[in-house]
């Protein structure tokens, strides 16, 4: 893609207004140094040197695309407490709309908690409790995601898996869609049901679960994957998606489109330090792509050069619409 052409997609996307809905999860990061192995036990104690915070989850995948377009609302669920205090006045700061909150008493806000020493991860602590949501929860949800369709040029399902959610929510919200663009990040242990979505993006573990195909090695050439090439074949006609995009980490992605061959596009990534919420970014900015006017084709290379953008910083990332244009301008130097 020529830098006018990205200049072009990305004027389009600075004008236009995506609703997120998902898991929301509060990130958090503690950072340290090793030095020694304690007496007790035989692990490392951690000397804490500071802390932050960030919106993860489907919270994570709104602040990617904030960057980028005038507005970003967030529906999900969060808890009645300090955890669910601190996200939101997190996405707040981020210039996120965060009107679609629900607010549960019975339901703790989630919490991820990250230990990083010498840039290495040394354990995860998540704090969370699984309850299927309720009929009054479901109810207010749809409410509330009706209130701002009108008001939106995409949606966006971000589902980490934690039961926010469900088939009758999201066919509610996709009878009342329209034409927007729709798009999905899916979990392979939630079979929900997904119809003629623009695209839906699983990685290439989760993509083969969901076809119920036994997974294979990569091939070297993701083009010859004879594995590969069988799941996206089955997802397409099983989501009836206009697209699927099965992202392949060290391989970069790859592009499956009813009626073309599959398209590949290898790794951007320079240097990879934490490759946490490179998903998110991935979705984030083909979403964004496809709502700018762009091509799958050029979705698919805004969103890999994202990715390899994110997967070089430390903790949940994102990148910036400068640090994308730099990183097309490497390519055609």
């Amino acid at each position: 893609m020529d830098p006018t052409r990205l200049q072009y997609i990305l004027t389009q996307a600075a004008q236009k207004k995506i609703l997120v809905l998902g898991d929301l999860m509060l990130d958090e990061f503690v950072w340290g140094s090793v030095m020694r192995i304690s007496p007790e036990a035989p692990v490392p104690i951690v000397e804490i040197q500071r802390e932050s915070s960030y919106p993860g989850g489907a919270a994570n995948v709104a602040r990617n695309l904030r960057q980028f377009c005038s507005e970003v609302h967030v529906l999900g669920r969060i808890g009645c407490d300090h955890a669910g205090e601190k996200l939101t006045a997190l996405m707040n700061e981020e210039g996120l709309q965060t009107d679609g909150l629900i607010a549960m008493e019975e339901t703790p806000t989630i919490v991820k908690t990250r230990i990083i020493a010498q840039h290495q991860q040394v354990v995860r602590v998540d704090r969370e409790k699984k309850i299927a949501p309720t009929l009054e929860l479901l109810q207010v949800a749809i409410e509330r995601a009706s209130g701002l369709l009108p008001h939106v040029d995409a949606i966006l399902f971000e589902d980490y898996g934690k039961g926010f959610l469900q088939q009758e929510f999201v066919d509610a919200i996709l009878q009342r869609a329209g034409d927007k663009v729709i798009t999905c990040d899916p979990h392979p242990q939630r079979p929900l049901a997904w119809h003629g979505l623009d695209v839906i993006k699983p990685n290439r573990t989760e993509a083969f679960a969901a076809a119920s195909i036994p997974w294979t090695s990569p091939a070297h050439s993701p083009l010859q994957d004879e594995a590969l090439l069988a799941v996206g074949k089955k997802l397409l006609q099983r989501w009836d998606a206009k697209a699927l995009l099965i992202t392949l980490g060290e391989q970069g992605m790859m592009l499956f489109q009813r009626g073309k061959k599959p398209y590949h596009t290898p790794t951007r990534a320079q240097e990879i330090y934490d490759v946490s919420g490179a998903g998110d970014t991935t979705i984030a900015l083909y979403t964004l792509g496809l709502v700018a006017g762009a091509a799958p084709e050029e979705a698919a290379e805004l969103a890999n050069h994202a990715a390899g953008i994110v997967v070089g910083k430390l903790g949940t990332a994102t990148c910036s619409p400068d640090e994308l244009t730099e990183s097309f301008e490497k390519i055609t130097e």
